[in-house]
């Protein structure tokens, strides 16, 4: 029998960057709030990643349709991909669901939606970060594609023209020269880089959580320590219950990235989702290497990005089950390759490779809006590569949508009963 009682006006589950950005959009219009976590915040998915703000994505990841590249994946032969072979029954489903909204016209009016997120991301994070005093964790800039041949090089440049002309996207194109000037750390001999301008790093994703966190704390909000998979109906609203207490809200809203369906599907929402998880590691550069932008390497698909405790190496997606021990085979493939791209790279400084849980969609598009049949209660998750980048964004919007404002988008082709 649970404890204390504490109510509020929305429960907001999960304190991921996602989650933290909708409880502090609420609280800033007036709604009590409570964060409801198992964990702290920021310390699930939030807490590793490349640390981009990625004003320039906004073209999502889509399903490989080559056949000659879907063979390289079938055979675990690329190194920004892999599966295991248990996981297939469970991905078949929503694979060829992703495949489908993959074809050119579907996945480029996905992309007019996605971009229409995409757009707000940098002045949202700005304008939040400087409520919470955190400009010191963000480093404007932007970020560089390293380009091993003028194959790739070129290929890049095409869609980095669409982006710019559909989207307002803008980058700058270094010769092998400039890229060598602007990174010297970097090896020699490479084909050459191209630089979005737009994008924001981030050098702390997990203290900038917490940022955001304090200032949500510094209006009124609250948070709780509580099991999300509790929620249930009661009274008016919706309560969360375990032996010591029970969080009761008139609202509340599913924002637990990977771990959202535990909570939606007792309560008859299964969406297709799907995981991709991913790993990094930190490095201490030798001497005084280092790097000025975050740096992708197009042919292998890693990136190297210098925050404060060092210069993370973080791999592309594997396709395992959520909860299945780590097996860092992309880290062990990718980080000689790293260290060949960086030769000063230097000496690992974290005990084991961190390991979070992307969620996926396979339309590539979050879920943010009403819970279909269930009054009061909203969803939020679902953004796969993009928390970071759309967590105040989702929050901006879903506190319109909470509180009777206008939206600063459409955000129907995000609604939770699309699927």
């Amino acid at each position: 029998m649970a404890g204390r009682i504490e109510e509020a006006d929305v429960l907001v589950l999960g304190a991921g960057i996602v989650g933290v950005s909708i409880a502090t959009h609420l609280q800033m219009r007036g709604r009590q709030t409570i964060l409801v976590d198992r964990g702290g915040p920021g310390e699930g998915t939030s807490f590793g990643n490349a640390g981009l703000i990625q004003r320039e994505a906004v073209f999502p990841h889509l399903f490989p349709r080559d056949l000659g590249e879907l063979l390289r994946y079938a055979l675990n032969l690329k190194t920004e991909a892999h599966y295991s072979a248990t996981m297939l029954p469970h991905l078949l489903g929503p694979f060829l669901r992703y495949w489908y909204h993959s074809e050119t016209g579907r996945y480029l009016a996905i992309s007019r939606d996605y971009a229409r997120l995409i757009a707000h991301c940098v002045e949202d994070h700005l304008a939040l970060a400087k409520l919470a005093g955190a400009e010191d964790i963000l480093r404007p800039g932007g970020w560089t594609m390293a380009h091993r041949d003028q194959r790739s090089f070129a290929r890049t440049l095409k869609e980095a023209e669409a982006a710019r002309r559909e989207f307002g996207v803008d980058y700058d194109v270094w010769c092998g020269n400039e890229l060598a000037a602007a990174e010297p750390h970097l090896a020699p001999g490479l084909a050459g880089g191209l630089h979005w301008t737009q994008p924001v790093a981030v050098l702390d994703p997990h203290a900038l959580t917490l940022a955001y966190t304090a200032y949500f704390k510094s209006l009124g909000g609250r948070i709780e320590r509580g099991d999300a998979r509790r929620l249930q109906r009661g009274g008016p609203g919706w309560e969360v219950a375990d032996e010591t207490a029970m969080f009761r809200g008139r609202d509340a809203v599913v924002a637990l990235g990977a771990w959202s369906t535990e909570v939606t599907k007792p309560l008859g929402y299964d969406p297709p989702m799907f995981v991709k998880r991913g790993y990094h590691m930190h490095y201490r550069p030798d001497g005084n290497a280092g790097l000025n932008h975050p740096v992708f390497d197009v042919s292998h698909g890693y990136m190297l990005a210098p925050m404060r405790r060092g210069i993370r190496l973080t791999t592309g997606a594997e396709f395992a089950h959520r909860d299945a021990p780590p097996t860092p085979v992309q880290l062990a493939r990718v980080e000689p390759l790293a260290r060949g791209l960086m030769p000063d790279l230097g000496r690992r400084l974290d005990p084991e490779p961190w390991l979070g849980s992307r969620p996926c969609t396979p339309d590539m598009l979050p879920i943010i809006g009403p819970a279909p049949g269930q009054g009061g209660l909203w969803f939020g998750f679902g953004h796969g590569h993009q928390g970071l980048t759309l967590g105040p964004t989702t929050g901006r919007m879903l506190a319109a949508m909470m509180t009777g404002e206008e939206p600063f988008t459409d955000p129907a082709a995000f609604r939770p009963d699309r699927f």
